[in-house]
C-alpha cells in the first residue's frame, strides 16, 4: 500500500496554472499506487488567525470553519503538496492563511514529506525563491519535515498557459516518485 498524499491547492481559480500542476502531480502519485486527495482551498472557509492565543493552551482554534477538518487531514497524511500561484514574489493569501491556522496543532505535523508547487508569470526560477523561503520557514517549524521536491511553473501568466510545459511533465514525474 502506498502513502497518503494530500495536495493543498491555493489557486483562486480551478484549472489555474498551479492547480493544473497539482492535478498532474496527483495523476503521477496515483499511478505509483498512492492514496491521494486534493483540497481546493477556494472551496473552503478558512478565517484569518486573530492571534488570540487560546490555542496555545487548548490546541484548538476558537474559529468554527473548515480548518479543523483540513488540519486533521494534514496530520494523518504522509506526503503534503503545497501549491500556490506566486503573487508579487510570494505565496498568495489563501496559502499563507492556511499555514497560519496550523498553529493549534502544528507540533503534530511531524515526519512529513513536502513537495512545493509554484506557478508564476515570470520566466525565472529565481523570482520564486521568496515563495519557497516562506514554505521552508513553515516546514522549519515542524518536526522532521523533509523537502522532497519543487515544481517550478514558470512563464504562466494566463489561465492554462502551463499546458504543454516542462513543469506539467515534471509535476507528473515528481508525483510518480512519491
Amino acid at each position: 500500500m502506498g502513502k497518503k498524499v494530500l495536495v493543498l491547492s491555493a489557486s483562486p481559480r480551478k484549472g489555474g496554472n498551479s492547480d493544473l500542476l497539482c492535478d498532474q502531480f496527483l495523476l503521477g502519485a496515483q499511478e505509483a499506487g498512492n492514496q491521494t486527495e486534493k483540497i481546493f482551498l477556494g472551496d473552503k472557509k478558512i478565517g484569518y488567525c486573530t492571534g488570540c492565543e487560546v490555542c496555545y493552551d487548548t490546541h484548538k482554534c476558537v474559529q468554527k470553519d473548515d480548518m479543523v477538518e483540513i488540519l486533521e487531514k494534514i496530520i494523518v497524511a504522509d506526503v503534503i503538496v503545497m501549491a500556490t500561484p506566486v503573487y508579487f514574489c510570494t505565496m498568495n493569501a489563501q496559502m499563507k492563511t492556511l499555514i497560519d491556522r496550523t498553529v493549534p496543532r502544528y507540533e503534530e505535523i511531524t515526519g512529513k514529506e513536502f513537495y512545493f508547487i509554484v506557478a508564476a508569470a515570470d520566466s525565472s526560477k529565481e523570482s520564486m525563491e521568496r515563495t519557497l523561503e516562506g514554505f521552508r520557514g513553515f516546514t522549519l517549524c515542524l518536526n522532521d519535515a523533509i523537502e522532497k521536491g519543487v515544481v517550478y511553473g514558470v512563464g504562466a501568466w494566463h489561465k492554462g498557459d502551463i499546458h504543454g510545459s516542462k513543469a506539467m511533465h515534471g509535476a507528473n514525474e515528481m508525483g510518480k516518485s512519491v
